[in-house]
């Protein structure tokens, strides 16, 4: 076999050595998809876990058969049984803009360190904006943190459009493969006690805390019927808090295309809606599957009234 004929042969073998790389990549990446979106954690059965009558001063399940937690209606041992056997993963994700980074950070991830999903793996999603120093946390065993800076593609853009196509671009291409569960989560609150796996579930949303005792007329509801975010008057189920919200990875994905679609859509009609407005369209629309009670958020400012209990995290002030 002459020079010539030896090299066309090894560029051959290695054009194909190169293709059968990419056929096993691809495939490989549709395999972790399929599972990821097709094979999730399922729940166990409700009756086994949670106990609605043990709280009849309070709304413990929805109009849908959601169950909303509160202290007492649910025993964690159970759940912590089942899903220790499955050896998941749960994120949470926290969002810290460069005023709050100094200020809430520190004890957000100390008091999270200590009191979210105890005894299970976690790993914490922090998305900053790479101008501020972090402060530095020794984690717990189990517990791991990845930081992502939040680049702006235009000075002109909405902030909470760049944060959140920022972690959607993470979140479909690599922290959808790593967890099991994911939290987002703002930065300004302090965990008080623990925040276990009775918060789990495919869609959760948190009732928020000022408007829980409001009736729905009162809600600061996207009133503007122009708005994505519109719901009229007579609508509505609960308000909902965007400190908190979580779900499966599939699932916070679906939101927060949604969300930004919205956004989106707002801004070509010039009309300055909240992200919170489309959380609580999206839920409206989308219902949430497992609701936290306020006990789950409290904003200790208020009068604690008797129907909160145990208070698992307290909301800080956003003035700095």
């Amino acid at each position: 076999m002459n020079s010539k004929r030896k090299m066309q042969l090894l560029i051959l073998l290695s054009l194909l050595l190169i293709l059968t790389e990419h056929h096993f990549s691809i495939k490989n990446h549709l395999q972790k998809m399929y599972a990821c979106w097709n094979d999730q954690v399922e729940e166990p059965q409700l009756s086994a876990w949670f106990n609605s009558k043990m709280r009849p001063d309070v709304i413990t399940r929805t109009d849908w058969f959601a169950p909303v937690i509160w202290e007492g209606t649910y025993n964690r041992q159970v759940l912590e049984n089942y899903y220790k056997k499955l050896n998941i993963t749960i994120g949470l994700v926290v969002f810290a803009p460069e005023q709050f980074v100094d200020h809430f950070m520190k004890k957000f991830l100390q008091s999270a360190d200590k009191h979210f999903m105890v005894g299970f793996n976690v790993i914490f999603y922090i998305f900053f904006d790479g101008k501020t120093k972090l402060p530095y946390i020794k984690m717990s065993p189990l517990r791991t943190f990845k930081v992502f800076p939040l680049f702006n593609e235009s000075t002109d853009q909405d902030m909470s459009i760049r944060t959140m196509k920022n972690f959607n671009t993470h979140l479909v291409d690599k922290i959808q493969y790593e967890v099991d569960f994911l939290f987002i989560m703002a930065v300004n609150q302090i965990f008080k006690n623990d925040f276990g796996v009775e918060a789990l579930g495919k869609s959760v949303a948190q009732l928020h805390a000022w408007w829980y005792f409001k009736t729905i007329n009162e809600f600061p509801y996207e009133r503007r019927h122009k708005s994505a975010a519109f719901i009229p008057f007579e609508q509505g189920d609960f308000y909902y808090h965007k400190a908190i919200f979580g779900g499966t990875p599939h699932e916070i994905l679906v939101f927060f295309t949604q969300c930004i679609k919205g956004i989106k859509s707002d801004t070509r009609r010039k009309i300055n809606s909240r992200y919170e407005s489309h959380l609580n369209k999206y839920f409206f629309v989308n219902k949430p599957t497992k609701l936290l009670s306020p006990e789950y958020n409290w904003d200790l400012k208020f009068k604690t009234p008797p129907q909160i209990k145990h208070v698992n995290i307290a909301w800080q002030s956003e003035i700095i």
